[in-house]
């Protein structure tokens, strides 16, 4: 296995790159339809990406500030979401979002598609991460929520958290601060659901470990660090102060293994305890995850400090936002990049800030200033 961080995104072949989270994500979250567009960086000049009809307006100006920016990337443009689309393009391969049932009916990788539908259960990923001895919360996985007695109840340390084995953006997932909070978490669940009961970690250090599988061959990506305004994800931030990758490589080679493709990310806590650090791993997400899109086009554009997080506007149109000057410019290597630019259309862009910290606050107060 390599353990060199692998920079780059597609190395080589030509893919269709299609990002549309509707297929593995929550119901009724506003928005969600828009973020297809976030891929556009992640693209070379020769594939082709699926975007959303509705964001065709945005696209001369999204084009426009990547071209000023030095920011490479596809013109072939499909407005249209459907896997169909693909069957017509024969020879490129897939980037998706996250390879699920309805993607592996599209592209033949049963052993890929199976890994991920494996991993992407918080129950399997503690049961494997016991076999492979790899440090994680103290955690009891239930077949479903009705296995939870009375007795299990008032044995849990509060506060704790519940959690659906099989959950995306947070929904599902909730914090007990006492055994009543558990019973009432409980009663939110169908009883044939299957769930987990994990003690709280006391910190407000969380990483983000992403890996890439090419070629067979499993490379390191990044580790960047969660932005949290209390215990809500805001963004990322890179270079991380810790790299653990010793405490889940593990995982990740078994999963190479299995059939893993295309990138994958950890969640790992960090406890610190007087001298000593502690690196618990608390889920895998077998797709692109939110730290993925920046992370990719820092390392197109050479970034080696950044931040990215989500900021509101009142603007529902990225003509009317003035940052050319706040943009990233190669020579000095500061600036900004906006990443998820369609979102512009509900009040929201997730923005790259390059540059050293004290440049990144400088700047994200100006942004602010003008969104």
């Amino acid at each position: 296995m390599s353990t060199e961080t692998n920079h780059g995104y597609l190395p080589s072949g030509r893919y269709i790159v299609n990002h549309d989270i509707m297929r593995c994500t929550a119901e009724g979250v506003i928005g969600n339809d828009l973020y297809s567009g976030r891929a556009l960086g992640l693209t070379e000049p020769y594939d082709y990406i699926q975007l959303h009809p509705d964001l065709k307006p945005l696209w001369n100006d999204i084009a426009s500030h990547y071209r000023r920016i030095g920011l490479k990337h596809s013109n072939n443009v499909i407005w249209n979401l459907n896997l169909d689309q693909v069957a017509a393009y024969e020879g490129y391969q897939p980037s998706v979002f996250y390879f699920g049932p309805e993607e592996g009916k599209v592209w033949n990788d049963p052993e890929w598609m199976e890994t991920v539908e494996y991993i992407n259960s918080k129950n399997n990923f503690i049961a494997l991460a016991e076999e492979l001895g790899i440090d994680i919360p103290h955690t009891r996985c239930y077949e479903s929520v009705d296995e939870i007695s009375e007795m299990d109840i008032i044995s849990f340390n509060m506060p704790c958290y519940l959690k659906a084995a099989v959950s995306v953006s947070g929904v599902g997932i909730y914090r007990c601060a006492n055994r009543e909070a558990l019973r009432d978490a409980m009663a939110r669940f169908d009883p044939d659901v299957a769930v987990q009961v994990q003690e709280e970690i006391k910190t407000d250090v969380f990483l983000n470990l992403q890996y890439r599988v090419i070629g067979g061959k499993l490379l390191r990506l990044a580790a960047s660090e969660q932005i949290l305004k209390g215990c809500a994800h805001q963004g990322n931030f890179h270079p991380s102060r810790y790299e653990p990758w010793s405490t889940i490589e593990p995982m990740a080679e078994r999963l190479r293994e299995r059939g893993m493709k295309g990138i994958f990310a950890f969640d790992i806590a960090v406890i610190e305890t007087g001298d000593e650090v502690r690196f618990a791993a608390i889920e895998c997400n077998p797709r692109f995850n939110g730290a993925s899109y920046p992370t990719v086009i820092a390392q197109k554009l050479d970034i080696p400090e950044w931040s990215a997080k989500t900021y509101k506007t009142v603007h529902r149109s990225l003509s009317d936002i003035d940052i050319s000057d706040l943009e990233f410019d190669m020579q000095s290597g500061e600036g900004l990049v906006i990443i998820n630019w369609g979102t512009v259309l509900i009040g929201k862009l997730v923005v790259l800030l390059a540059g050293s910290p004290e440049y990144q606050e400088a700047l994200a107060e100006e942004l602010v200033h003008r969104l």
